[in-house]
């Protein structure tokens, strides 16, 4: 079973940084995994995407051109991923930041005020991480144990506070 994930998003809204617990996730699962991030020279406010495979087999390509499932966190994302995802693809998109809805009726779309929630609940900065939570609960691609595992080994010591506020933030996506 291979997945192929893209997260897209503006530079400094912790799309790596999703998309790498994605992959520790994978790895802790003893699954192949590639990892390919993707960014503009603007970094912050410029454009920020990244690739994640999640397979039983070898991967051929980390590159992932059209993919069975899509995070996104602006329209800019939006507009040029939405049309690439397959056919019964999973699309969660941050409804704070990008106001179209998707016409396509051959893939499921899930729309989160991500950014609204982050704000509302005092983790300005987590959208990322509660789009992961709704991923997680719809596609079910890695367990809740795993997702904390891969925090743990993400997030260095001296920030392990860190972890208990990403599994909060993810709680938070689980519920939507």
């Amino acid at each position: 079973m291979l997945n192929e994930i893209v997260l897209a998003g503006f530079g400094g809204q912790g799309i790596l940084f999703a998309g790498k617990i994605l992959a520790y996730a994978g790895l802790m699962d003893n699954k192949e995994i590639s990892w390919l991030p993707s960014y503009g020279p603007e970094m912050r406010g410029g454009t920020a995407n990244c690739s994640v495979c999640i397979s039983d087999d070898p991967i051929g390509s980390p590159l992932v051109i059209d993919p069975d499932m899509l995070i996104v966190m602006n329209e800019p994302s939006y507009d040029k991923f939405i049309d690439n995802v397959k056919p019964g693809g999973t699309v969660i998109v941050d409804s704070s930041m990008v106001d179209k809805k998707c016409k396509r009726d051959d893939i499921s779309v899930f729309y989160v005020p991500a950014s609204s929630l982050a704000d509302e609940n005092g983790m300005t900065g987590m959208a990322n991480i509660i789009l992961l939570g709704k991923f997680i609960k719809e596609t079910k691609i890695i367990s809740l144990n795993t997702l904390q595992s891969a925090f743990e080994k993400a997030i260095p010591p001296r920030k392990k506070n860190l972890v208990e506020v990403n599994m909060n933030a993810v709680k938070i996506g689980m519920e939507q």
